[in-house]
């Protein structure tokens, strides 16, 4: 697996911009979610995880592809956090007709990722 990319803006720009692929951008929430893959089993850690997701997800979903784990991702933001993309970045989000559910995941990974890097990582 290769170096993950830090956690700041141009991240999170590269993320809305679709800089980054989308096996990049699950393994950037896996990581901030506790998930940790152990390299010579390929085999899930899970220990790091929250009981809230690790009881629902065992191993890491792919949150492009999964609305379920999307909307649990996305409730998962707290309230105070949920404009930080407009507030922080002035994302004005995607414009009608040019985004579909692929565009708004990802948007919602980089809200939650935003989020975990304006709470200090919590």
């Amino acid at each position: 697996m290769s170096e993950l990319s830090p956690l700041n803006h141009e991240t999170i720009w590269a993320i809305l911009n679709e800089e980054i692929d989308d096996a990049t951008v699950n393994r950037l929430v896996w990581h901030y979610l506790g998930y940790r893959c152990d390299a010579e089993t390929g085999k899930w850690n899970n220990a790091d995880v929250v009981a809230q997701w690790r009881e629902e997800y065992p191993e890491p979903p792919d949150f492009i592809d999964s609305r379920p784990a999307t909307v649990k991702l996305t409730r998962s933001i707290p309230q105070e956090n949920k404009q930080l993309l407009k507030e922080k970045l002035g994302f004005k989000g995607y414009k009608i007709g040019e985004f579909g559910p692929r565009q708004t995941r990802r948007a919602t990974v980089a809200n939650w990722l935003m989020s975990y890097l304006e709470g200090g990582g919590k």
